[in-house]
């Protein structure tokens, strides 16, 4: 099992970002997807949950309204779309398969002018 995020960066405030997951070696179409975030000093919590089938999200109360999280299942792919960020969205983001033991290596977002 393995995720590869990319698309994290340096973002002013009210900027927006798309992160973008590839998962492999496990039946992607078959598995709600997730969006966790780490702040520095701070435990890993979730952001955004998305069915195996596209057809329902779910988002914590701090994003709502701004992130959209979205999956290609042809691709095995999940994104993570980010708008109106704000600093305290700085975090490093990782994708995961709910229910998974393994972790991506995650991409750091900095918000900040």
């Amino acid at each position: 099992v393995q995720f590869v995020e990319s698309g994290g960066g340096l973002v002013q405030p009210g900027g927006s970002l798309r992160l973008s997951c590839a998962a492999s070696g496990f039946t992607f179409s078959s598995y709600v997807m997730t969006w966790y975030r780490q702040a520095p000093g701070k435990e890993r919590k979730l952001v955004a949950t998305i069915t195996s089938d596209g057809g329902s999200t779910n988002y914590a109360e701090s994003v709502k309204g701004r992130f959209t999280i979205s999956r290609d299942n042809a691709k095995n792919t999940v994104d993570l779309l980010m708008n109106s960020l704000k600093p305290e969205d700085t975090a490093v983001y990782y994708c995961h398969a709910f229910g998974s033991e393994s972790w991506g290596q995650g991409t750091q977002v900095t918000v900040s002018s």
